[in-house]
């Protein structure tokens, strides 16, 4: 049996793992995710390509596999307020498990939040998770050209672009572990 991972803190934000618990959550509206969280949702949720359809495969891939896929999914990013509220302004996480010692990541931001640097938060903090485990020794990310803000996340938290995409019109950035 799997437990959780323990949340990762960072300067801002509070990322928490999701389970099988939260997507079911999120499929059944922004209230039962907000209650789950014990954060706000924006009205803008879910963000970019996070959406119902990405949700969907997180929950056959739960099914299929049960908790040993916590932590290697979906995190929901929030902010903390001086009151001890939070705010949900991120989903990002990884495409599963490591796969011979690499790992995908990807992140969407609420339109509300953005240009305000979590997404870097973020990526540095999922990064920095996965390289503390020796099983993994690369991250990728796919973006596009166009998508200048998600490009400039990747170049601030290391990544170097290093050819096409696996979809047409996709650009694959990797950062690979400093070894000591």
């Amino acid at each position: 049996m799997s437990t959780s991972p323990a949340p990762i803190h960072t300067a801002r934000l509070d990322l928490v793992a999701a389970t099988l618990a939260h997507v079911d959550a999120e499929l059944r509206g922004p209230s039962s995710l907000a209650a789950l969280l014990g954060a706000s949702v924006p009205a803008s949720w879910p963000p970019g390509e996070y959406d119902r359809a990405a949700l969907t495969f997180f929950r056959t891939q739960f099914l299929a596999a049960g908790p040993s896929l916590d932590g290697w999914l979906t995190w929901y990013a929030m902010t903390r307020e001086g009151s001890g509220a939070r705010a949900l302004v991120a989903a990002a996480g990884y495409f599963g498990p490591p796969a011979e010692g690499v790992v995908e990541i990807g992140y969407s931001v609420a339109p509300e939040a953005q240009r305000r640097g979590h997404a870097t938060e973020i990526v540095g903090a999922l990064v920095a998770r996965v390289f503390a485990m020796d099983a993994v020794h690369t991250v990728i990310a796919h973006t596009t050209d166009e998508n200048v803000a998600s490009t400039r996340v990747l170049l601030r938290c290391g990544f170097r672009r290093v050819g096409a995409g696996a979809d047409a019109g996709t650009v694959r950035y990797e950062r690979t572990r400093d070894v000591a």
